[in-house]
């Protein structure tokens, strides 16, 4: 049928069979056997046909308009399996905020770019939020689900967040028993632009909101991670940014019996997202794919090895 479509559509544009028949290369008897079974099939009269030009009919206009959104509709749902047979292939420009994407997606692309040699990958890493529309990114990598409703997004981890201090630290300092103790820590702050800094804690029912304070703060989290390994003061960070730390004694986990955060009633998921066009580029599905696969091989492995060492 969407072979007679295409032929009606082009006979309403040309005006007639001949006409039509020279575009599609075809004899005008054929066109016109084409509107037949068309007309045949719906059971409807499409043209007023005269020797000296053809009018649609009532019917006929009614169709035309569902037959171009048809044919349209088809053309691209084709074109979108031809990508995803399509090997995934040019620039790809990414955008993750600066210490997800020097730990975490970094690490990952020698691999990405060896199974996928047709892509390039151009990748920014800032913690200013980017306009990926504009800016002309193809993925960003952010914490939580983008508001934007232009936007997809596709969760990459849970994230939670771990309160930790190195050894050094806490040699010199007693080790926080409760988040109140935490009153009394030099406390590195992941600036936000605020006059006060709260951490949030959830223990059963049990919560606690507790004003921080600390003599270093930053937007960027690398500066303050950096200073709590050397013994300057506790953090609170994402497991995957600290996790290595911790595995190698670094740094060491406190109040492992209270889930934290810090924002209140957030868990800062990680999300890749994408402008939500009709059909996602080959190269932006793959490495979105690409992301999950690892992070989860990542996750199962840490917990089959280490998952008796950290708060659950």
């Amino acid at each position: 049928m969407l072979n007679f479509i295409r032929v009606f559509i082009k006979v309403t544009e040309a005006g007639s069979f001949s006409k039509a028949g020279e575009v599609l290369n075809m004899a005008p008897s054929s066109v016109a056997r084409n509107i037949d079974n068309l007309e045949q099939e719906l059971n409807v009269t499409l043209f007023k046909r005269s020797t000296r030009k053809l009018v649609l009919t009532e019917e006929g206009q009614q169709f035309l308009g569902g037959a171009e959104k048809l044919l349209f509709d088809a053309d691209e749902l084709k074109a979108s399996m031809n990508q995803v047979n399509q090997a995934p292939e040019g620039v790809l420009r990414i955008s993750a905020f600066e210490s997800f994407g020097r730990l975490v997606v970094s690490p990952l692309l020698p691999e990405f770019l060896a199974r996928y040699p047709g892509i390039k990958v151009e990748i920014n890493l800032d913690n200013q939020l980017v306009d990926l529309s504009r800016d002309n990114v193809d993925l960003g990598i952010r914490v939580g689900q983008p508001v934007d409703s232009s936007l997809r997004a596709r969760k990459l981890l849970k994230n939670k967040t771990w309160i930790c201090a190195s050894p050094e630290y806490f040699e010199r300092h007693p080790r926080p028993e409760t988040p109140e103790d935490l009153k009394d820590h030099n406390c590195f702050i992941l600036c936000q632009d605020r006059q006060r800094y709260y951490w949030h804690f959830k223990r059963n029912k049990e919560t606690a909101k507790i004003q921080i304070q600390g003599n270093l703060s930053s937007k960027g989290g690398t500066p303050l991670l950096e200073a709590a390994i050397h013994g300057g003061g506790i953090v609170q960070m994402s497991q995957w940014m600290l996790l290595d730390y911790v595995i190698d004694g670094k740094l060491e986990i406190c109040l492992p019996d209270w889930q934290s955060s810090l924002q209140e009633g957030s868990n800062g998921e990680v999300y890749a997202v994408y402008l939500g066009n009709k059909y996602m580029r080959p190269a932006v599905r793959v490495f979105i794919d690409y992301l999950v696969e690892k992070l989860q091989q990542r996750l199962r492995e840490l917990d089959e090895t280490y998952g008796h060492r950290f708060p659950k």
